[in-house]
């Protein structure tokens, strides 16, 4: 889901340039278990308008003349939103190994950016996937109910009165945005239905291990593909429930499939986490991202996306249930019992 939220990001910043005084901010870190030499900041085009080095203990100190308003920080590996303004003297703790869960601010400015850390959590507990297979009816309901949640949020704080201002703005640009995309991409997730009973895309991806796999390498046991990215938030919050799951069900006729729809240049990310993260299952690398064959088979325009395979090769389910979810234990017990 984080590429929906880094899609609309623009539309959630760009409304946030102001003029510059003549004063600068300062912004200072601590990092424990960095992923990188650099931190940077990006501007709503995208556009890297900052780099700075960090030391070998994960610390860093800068100065900057800036337009108030909403930027990314990124550390090459994970990337949280920042509101920065001129007069901010700004500090950041943080570990990288729990990025968004462990920032935490101090100092001038402390509060506004205490604030977008707390709620970027917040989004990414969001089910927008779930409102996104919604009928029309329940998604607006949904929504209508999101964004008075994330303005409740906004209230009897000490914030900026400016930052207030453009945080209300990014709700209704976000909520128009999230609008949109569904509308757009409606008879997208109707179609996803068709798919069931039918043969399956096929792959042949690279694996982690070694080599290349495909679809076939499966024939003869159900599988369970998990289509996510490193960068998403939603695909993240599933490792462990998944990682259960696959313990459970490790002697059964069952194969666990990840595919990673990052694109080639995170490719060495990709690896790093597998590793870092413990991840279990067979762990692949789609050849062409969100381009590849198989996820344009299945019409996969967010992630996670999880699909549930016959032995067969056939569909069972285009839009599967997610390992939170305690209905895939259900579907996955009765399909296996019945072998």
């Amino acid at each position: 889901m984080r590429k929906l939220l880094f899609i609309t990001f623009s539309v959630f910043i760009s409304i946030s340039s102001q003029a510059q005084n003549k004063k600068q901010m300062t912004f200072q870190a601590e990092i424990a278990n960095k992923f990188g030499d650099f931190i940077t900041f990006s501007n709503d085009q995208n556009k890297q308008i900052k780099k700075i080095q960090i030391n070998k203990k994960g610390v860093f100190k800068d100065t900057m003349n800036i337009a108030t308003g909403r930027y990314l920080l990124s550390d090459g590996n994970e990337f949280t939103i920042v509101y920065l303004k001129n007069g901010f003297d700004l500090k950041m703790k943080m570990d990288a190994k729990n990025f968004d869960e462990s920032i935490v601010y101090s100092g001038k400015g402390a509060a506004e950016n205490n604030f977008l850390a707390k709620n970027s959590i917040f989004e990414e507990q969001t089910d927008i996937d779930s409102l996104l297979a919604s009928p029309e009816t329940d998604f607006l309901i949904g929504m209508d109910k999101k964004k008075a949640d994330d303005l409740k949020r906004l209230e009897d704080k000490k914030l900026d009165p400016e930052f207030v201002v453009l945080q209300k703005k990014s709700i209704d640009n976000n909520y128009n945005s999230i609008v949109k995309y569904y509308k757009k991409n409606y008879e997208a997730n109707l179609a996803k239905s068709k798919l069931n009973n039918t043969a399956s895309p096929s792959f042949d991806y690279e694996n982690h291990k070694g080599g290349k796999t495909k679809l076939e390498d499966f024939k003869g046991k159900y599988v369970y593909v998990d289509v996510w990215a490193t960068w998403c938030g939603p695909c993240r919050a599933e490792i462990p429930a998944l990682k259960k799951i696959e313990e459970k069900y490790h002697d059964k006729n069952i194969a666990f499939i990840s595919i990673s729809v990052d694109v080639d240049k995170d490719h060495d990310k990709w690896k790093t986490f597998v590793a870092e993260k413990q991840l279990g299952g067979v762990q692949l690398f789609a050849d062409k991202n969100w381009n590849s064959d198989f996820m344009k088979g299945f019409g996969v325009i967010s992630i996670p996306r999880f699909i549930l395979i016959d032995p067969n090769g056939n569909v069972v389910n285009s839009d599967a249930a997610r390992p939170s979810n305690p209905e895939l234990q259900n579907v996955l017990d009765s399909l296996l019992n019945q072998l």
